[in-house]
């Protein structure tokens, strides 16, 4: 009899430890990505490419580094991710991946259009999104990479240091009052924004503060008018250093030199990589943010 439950038990653990994977009696693996996409693999994959510089980081976060075959040309961290061979992502090259012979791409939506993981799923070559709309999906997300990849140890020894480390965060603005409004431009000409349905908002909350941007546009980062940057007049401003943003910012657009980061010298360059990159260094983001915020 207990023989009989062995075989039971082992598929009942292996169900328990990722909801989104499933393995047939042949060795194919099924998983569903943040999309809610179905990928069927033909076994545990062992060689892996990120099509996205946020996710170049989530993978050297968890796995073997032998693992990852490549990266796209604007991947820089770590260091050691330049030994790898570049793939071309705008445009993809199909051919430079088809050379690398993965068993999965990992990328991030809104990086890689659906349209390309439907060609590379014709090739042969499954492709797997996820999706960040807070801090805490970075580290799911991390843990499900661990998942996929053989590595849970790994990835939840990573993920409870970092975790950790934002709720010493969060303690030290638990009782702040007065929020401070932040407006974040990804983009001088036309104003993109950091929008409200973005991870950098969350990041805010954290540090005991608001993004200035409350409705949630379609995109999640919206376009403003000048108009409605001055109603907003936020108390901080981030996109640049004052002298950058003078020249390139507020000469173009006099009429913002009324908003309170301007009037207040409130302005602050961030780190490019740290702001737009979802991964393992979200903390190092937050304590670059803390430090504009409570200088």
């Amino acid at each position: 009899m207990r023989r009989a439950l062995l075989p039971l038990c082992l598929l009942l653990a292996l169900f328990s430890c990722n909801p989104n994977e499933k393995s047939t009696e042949k060795g194919i693996i099924i998983l569903k990505d943040d999309l809610g996409r179905t990928l069927t693999l033909k076994r545990k994959p062992e060689r892996v490419l990120p099509l996205a510089t946020s996710m170049t980081e989530m993978l050297y976060a968890v796995c073997d580094t032998a693992s990852i075959v490549g990266r796209t040309p604007n991947c820089d961290y770590p260091a050691t991710v330049l030994s790898k061979p570049v793939v071309n992502n705008y445009p993809v090259d199909y051919e430079a991946i088809l050379r690398l012979k993965p068993d999965l791409v990992f990328t991030t939506e809104g990086i890689t259009p659906l349209e390309v993981a439907v060609r590379l799923e014709e090739l042969g070559i499954p492709v797997y999104y996820q999706k960040y709309g807070s801090v805490e999906d970075v580290f799911r997300g991390l843990e499900d990479i661990g998942k996929i990849m053989n590595r849970s140890q790994q990835a939840k020894y990573l993920t409870d240091s970092l975790r950790q480390q934002v709720t010493k965060i969060k303690e030290r603005h638990a009782g702040t009052t007065k929020l401070q409004t932040v407006l974040a431009i990804t983009w001088k000409d036309p104003i993109y924004v950091y929008g409200q349905n973005t991870i950098f908002t969350d990041k805010l909350k954290i540090l005991g503060s608001q993004n200035v941007v409350k409705q949630v546009y379609d995109q999640p980062y919206p376009a403003l008018t000048r108009e409605s940057i001055l109603q907003l007049d936020p108390d901080i401003f981030i996109g640049g250093t004052p002298e950058e943003l003078e020249k390139e910012f507020f000469t173009m657009y006099p009429e913002l030199r009324k908003i309170k980061a301007y009037r207040t010298k409130r302005m602050y360059d961030p780190t490019g990589n740290l702001m737009e990159r979802p991964g393992p260094r979200v903390v190092e983001s937050l304590l670059e943010l803390e430090k504009f915020l409570y200088p």
